[in-house]
């Protein structure tokens, strides 16, 4: 994998560290700046070298995205949804549009696990 592609998948700590070390600041001086002991920053630099897969993809609609859909099911209004959930109907509209997506990720990814499944047989 790319150095560039795994840098971005660390943490912000991870991060922040490997870039004070890569400026040239000792594994003491992070570990005062950031409040941890030097083991700390030492074990912290091992595990970054540990390749990673990519986290998943979160195809669940969240608790507000069941919500807003079901209001929209029993045929309220964005505006109203909005009104009762103190949000504009326009961040309203964003989260269903949003559920839907995650909706569609979920219908793709049942079929593709099921096409898998018919392929093995």
């Amino acid at each position: 994998m790319e150095p560039e592609r795994q840098f971005e998948r660390l943490r912000p700590i991870e991060r922040r560290i490997l870039t004070m070390r890569d400026e040239g600041v000792t594994v003491d001086e992070i570990g005062t700046r950031l409040k941890r002991t030097p083991e700390f920053v030492e074990r912290v630099i091992e595990w970054t070298e540990i390749p990673r897969s990519e986290r998943p993809k979160r195809t669940a609609p969240s608790a507000l995205e069941r919500v807003v859909l079901k209001h929209r099911s029993d045929g309220a209004t964005h505006e109203e949804i909005g009104r009762k959930l103190k949000k504009s109907g326009r961040f309203i509209r964003q989260v269903e549009g949003l559920a839907h997506y995650r909706q569609g990720l979920r219908l793709m990814s049942a079929a593709a696990e099921q096409a898998r499944l018919g392929a093995q047989e």
